[in-house]
């Protein structure tokens, strides 16, 4: 495993909300982040069929361009009784028909609607999140967490981004949506646990396993 031992990073996303999670998450450790829509980067296609697969396509795109380390995230809804769909096309699933943008409310009622039509009892479901952290020369890591809980309907609470409203957690009465960033993130630095959602998953382990302890 390569430790990161520069400051300046690249958040390989055009994605505010990732990009604002991904922010508070690295900020106790002094890093300056920019993302690649600060700086123009063109958005590369995401033609994988994994979570590793996306998140190495944009990390590499940025680093490459930019010639420093960046850090990726690709992430889903894997809903179990819909086989794990959307999963890498959980964004997909929010693109207007008229290709104006995305829409998550309609992405959310047609999980449930998919949910229901199933006529099935298991409302389970997990985010996935895969952390690629790229330098230029192309060597490349990989972090992988996950939250499993119950997909819930009507939607609950405006906070949060994506699907959070109908995510309700193992063991808690709040939605990811209905929850602070401290809440759903539950980690930070130099806790023993990993914390609660699954990027703050993966981001622990990217902690542990490339950052220096000084930081």
């Amino acid at each position: 495993m390569r430790k990161l031992e520069i400051h300046d990073i690249i958040v390989a996303s055009h994605n505010a909300g990732k990009v604002r999670e991904i922010n508070d998450l690295i900020a106790p450790y002094g890093f300056s982040a920019k993302s690649a829509a600060e700086l123009n980067l063109e958005e590369p296609e995401e033609t994988g069929t994994t979570f590793e697969e996306n998140a190495t396509i944009k990390a590499l795109a940025a680093a490459k361009t930019t010639g420093l380390p960046a850090l990726s995230d690709d992430s889903g809804l894997c809903v179990k009784a819909l086989d794990d769909a959307p999963g890498v096309y959980t964004a997909d699933w929010a693109e207007k028909e008229d290709g104006s943008g995305r829409d998550f409310l309609m992405a959310m009622e047609k999980v449930h609607k998919a949910i229901e039509a199933k006529e099935t009892s298991d409302k389970g479901g997990y985010f996935v999140a895969v952390l690629c952290l790229a330098w230029p020369d192309g060597h490349v890591e990989y972090f992988r967490g996950e939250t499993h809980g119950d997909i819930i309907w009507p939607p609950r609470g405006d906070a949060g981004f994506g699907y959070d409203p109908i995510f309700l957690p193992e063991g808690h009465d709040k939605t990811f949506g209905e929850m602070t960033a401290e809440e759903k993130h539950g980690w930070k630095p130099g806790q023993k646990d990993d914390g609660l959602s699954h990027r703050a998953r993966a981001f622990a382990l990217f902690a542990r396993t490339c950052l220096s302890q000084d930081r």
